[in-house]
């Protein structure tokens, strides 16, 4: 057995499953993949739990297992959080340096961002992130750390990322029916972005797309900062419901089409090609005319791409892009991704994988367990931040307190 204190787990409750990775942080802070496990999701939808008894119990099975992998007791997990009530937004926040110096301490820094933070949200939402950007002080930008510098105003630049309380609550709520504690939520892009991209990448400007069963999450770096995030409604589950409209199919052979012939690129090669599945049980044999499916598939890729780009067109975030796009999650998989990326972004684009990372190299070459790794990652970072006998603070402890009352 492992000491529990260097145990992080990643826990993400997906539309198609659920998949908790277990990872170890040595003492020389050194990060260890040391155990996977994941169960289909039946209470899913969108992202979202949707039928909590069978979420809980499916959460059940994917500790089990990564319990049992890794041969370590686990008592708390980071949380992924997404859905398209999900938003990302820019804010700025002032504040008066008032000691007799003026020279700027660790409660200046911390004053300035609670300012940033204060902002008009939705009254049924609550702050998930306030990632800082840059700092200025008496107007001089780009200040990573204004801690001992001399000013009369400090300024700081925060990406807000923000959601419903009540909705965000259910996730919450599947942990802690299994006596787990929640260490913090995490919105899904920024772990999948955490677990693909080197700090060298993040410089440079990336964009990273993950690919889910019910939603698409992405989230723009530049300058080593996070520059925009975003959340589409749409993943992997509609491309099979549209194969199965548009081809006049069940929904389980229209999932079985698209793992088995599926492709993001109507090849002029399959023009006329036609394939005939296996029979299903009491089900007459039908021919699906593969030109058909694949254009079926590129078309909605294309859209959720094209959504993507003209978003990021709009904000002038395009031309910032140096390493181009990585795309994640189990669209990845999809034959050709790459090519239509790079089609409608003109960009480079590649499958990202875990980088930085040692441990199951059978996990960490997945597409599919990105945003779990990358909740290890954002753990082992809060772990070697803590102080000893630190408490948690911010969004889980609201919740927690709303749960005790």
């Amino acid at each position: 057995m492992f000491d529990p204190s260097s145990i992080i787990v990643g826990l993400e409750i997906g539309t198609s499953k659920i998949c908790a990775v277990v990872g170890e942080l040595n003492a020389n802070n050194v990060l260890n993949i040391i155990g996977v496990g994941q169960a289909r999701s039946r209470g899913v939808r969108k992202g979202e739990i949707a039928d909590g008894a069978k979420a809980e119990e499916d959460v059940r099975n994917a500790i089990v297992e990564a319990e049992q992998m890794s041969n370590a007791e686990i008592r708390s997990v980071y949380l992924a959080v997404t859905g398209n009530h999900i938003r990302g937004f820019n804010n700025h926040g002032t504040h008066p340096v008032v000691s007799e110096d003026r020279e700027i301490n660790e409660e200046d820094v911390q004053d300035v961002v609670k300012n940033a933070k204060a902002i008009n949200l939705p009254q049924d939402h609550n702050v998930v992130h306030a990632i800082r950007q840059h700092f200025m002080v008496d107007g001089q930008s780009g200040i990573q750390n204004p801690v001992g510098m001399f000013g009369a105003k400090v300024e700081v630049d925060v990406h807000v990322i923000h959601g419903h309380v009540n909705r965000l609550k259910n996730g919450l709520r599947a942990v802690k029916s299994l006596q787990l504690e929640t260490d913090d939520v995490v919105f899904s892009g920024l772990a999948s972005s955490l677990a693909l991209l080197s700090n060298e990448q993040k410089e440079l400007g990336a964009l990273v797309i993950d690919i889910g069963g019910g939603t698409t999450e992405y989230i723009v770096y530049s300058d080593g900062i996070i520059k925009h995030t975003g959340v589409l409604a749409v993943g992997g589950d509609h491309i099979s419901n549209d194969l199965a409209y548009g081809l006049k199919i069940s929904l389980g052979r229209a999932e079985q089409l698209k793992l088995e012939h599926g492709s993001a690129i109507l090849d002029a090669a399959v023009k006329g090609q036609t394939i005939t599945p296996p029979n299903e049980l009491g089900l007459p044999l039908k021919t699906v005319n593969l030109e058909h499916l694949r254009r079926i598939m590129a078309l909605r890729l294309e859209e959720m791409f094209e959504i993507i780009e003209q978003e990021l067109s709009a904000l002038g975030l395009l031309n910032y892009l140096r390493c181009g796009v990585f795309i994640t999650g189990g669209g990845a998989r999809i034959p050709e991704i790459q090519k239509l990326a790079e089609h409608v972004f003109q960009l480079p684009a590649s499958i990202g994988k875990a980088n930085s990372i040692s441990g199951l190299k059978s996990a960490l070459d997945q597409p599919e367990f990105a945003t779990a790794i990358g909740l290890v990652k954002f753990g082992s970072f809060q772990q070697k931040r803590k102080p000893v006998g630190s408490i948690k603070d911010g969004f889980v402890k609201s919740f927690t307190e709303m749960f005790k009352r």
